[in-house]
């Protein structure tokens, strides 16, 4: 390099390291403070009984649980079927609520006020309209109530009890046995927390008009006011129902739903075991209110796929398309720790080699979805699509290349 031309460079040079040394250092930046790491979860509360669950209502997944297949005595939550069986008639046309309903014999001495459970003051031989009677069973938890809507709508207490054996079978109750329509103990009367929710979750679902009965708090015939017996309706306006039990082997029970936004979630309490009456009214409630609670806290409901949804394209053998399209024909809804749904994993389980003919709704495979290597959620995947046979060419081709791959 020249002279003349090496000054020049040295004096930019220096003239850049004075700039530099008499400019004001840039301010530091703190560090952004590090977030806290997510605490765990914490166990769901426990309370008092012999058997116990939080279900979704959406999903229909269970968040917690104890002894949840245990069949023991429902009591008088036996009376969810009851009502259930009572829409499900109304429905289909089988009885009307304007209905003359007749109080038999049976039905006041054997649920009346000459036992020692709930009526609802129904007068023998009298007749009554059927809205009213359903009421009375719902609000005021009535005995006789229940073997008048069961002899109505049945025929005979037995033939309607068997209508409610039919109807546990069909929503999957598999633990399920009913000998009478009240609930009062007897030899193998039993129910499970998990098929108590499972008939609360579809009562609410099939039968919205009618669910709305178990919010309603006070309900009067024949100048007598009956309160209804679920203490939580006045505790937390989240709760619309469901219904309590109590007989001396039973011990207090009580199944609740509540919705807060667009979650709505079904907890179940059996069997607890005290002398006090107080005492067990009160326990069933706390002890159903703080499930509620907690599930409301920590878990989330998503909707994953819509019915009908692609959720991928399997490649297809001997067919007139390359892929066929699978989806799941119902929604698949999937209930997870809040704050946690980007961390679920999905996987399939599909034939290796699938064949054309394809037909539409025909089951492909498996959509699974895990979290922490758990699965948490699985549907059947099925063709979106009817894919018909390729040409003799491209079935030719296709057969090759599947022995191919065989050797």
């Amino acid at each position: 390099m020249s002279v003349s031309r090496f000054f020049p460079a040295v004096l930019a040079s220096l003239l850049a390291t004075v700039a530099f040394a008499q400019s004001p250092a840039p301010a530091p930046v703190p560090a952004a403070p590090a977030a806290p790491a997510a605490a765990p979860m914490p166990s769901a509360p426990v309370p008092q009984g012999k058997a116990w669950i939080l279900m979704d209502h959406t999903s229909g997944q269970v968040l917690a649980g104890e002894n949840i297949d245990t069949p023991l005595d429902p009591a008088s939550i036996t009376k969810v079927m009851t009502s259930y069986v009572v829409a499900a008639e109304m429905a289909r046309g089988k009885v009307k609520a304007d209905d003359r309903v007749r109080i038999s014999e049976n039905a006041w001495r054997s649920g009346g006020a000459g036992t020692d459970g709930s009526y609802s003051a129904l007068a023998v031989n009298s007749e009554v309209k059927l809205d009213d009677i359903l009421h009375g069973l719902v609000i005021q938890s009535g005995n006789d109530a229940a073997i008048a809507l069961a002899e109505h709508v049945g025929g005979s207490e037995a033939a309607f009890v068997d209508l409610m054996n039919r109807y546990a079978q069909q929503l999957g109750m598999t633990n399920t046995n009913f000998v009478n329509a009240h609930g009062l103990t007897a030899e193998g009367h039993v129910m499970t927390a998990r098929d108590i929710a499972i008939l609360s979750r579809a009562l609410i679902t099939q039968f919205p008009d009618h669910y709305a009965l178990y919010k309603i708090k006070e309900f009067t015939y024949g100048g007598i006011q009956q309160w209804n017996r679920n203490g939580l309706l006045w505790k937390d306006a989240s709760v619309d129902g469901l219904k309590t039990g109590h007989t001396a082997a039973a011990g207090y029970c009580l199944a609740a739903s509540a919705k807060r936004g667009d979650q709505r979630l079904i907890s179940v309490v059996l069997g607890i075991d005290t002398t006090n009456r107080t005492e067990g009214f009160r326990a069933r409630e706390e002890g159903n209110l703080a499930l509620l609670n907690w599930g409301f806290r920590f878990f989330e409901t998503h909707s994953v796929y819509a019915a009908g949804a692609k959720v991928a394209d399997q490649a297809l053998w001997r067919g007139a398309a390359e892929t066929v399209a699978l989806g799941v024909a119902e929604p698949l809804l999937v209930t997870l720790p809040r704050g946690r749904y980007g961390e679920l994993q999905p996987s399939m389980d599909v034939p290796k080699q699938l064949l054309a003919p394809i037909t539409k709704g025909q089951a492909i495979g498996t959509l699974k979805l895990s979290l922490d290597g758990k699965v948490v959620a699985e549907r059947p995947l099925v063709a979106l699509e009817d894919v018909a046979e390729g040409g003799f060419f491209k079935r030719m081709s296709d057969d090759f290349w599947l022995w191919w791959e065989s050797e």
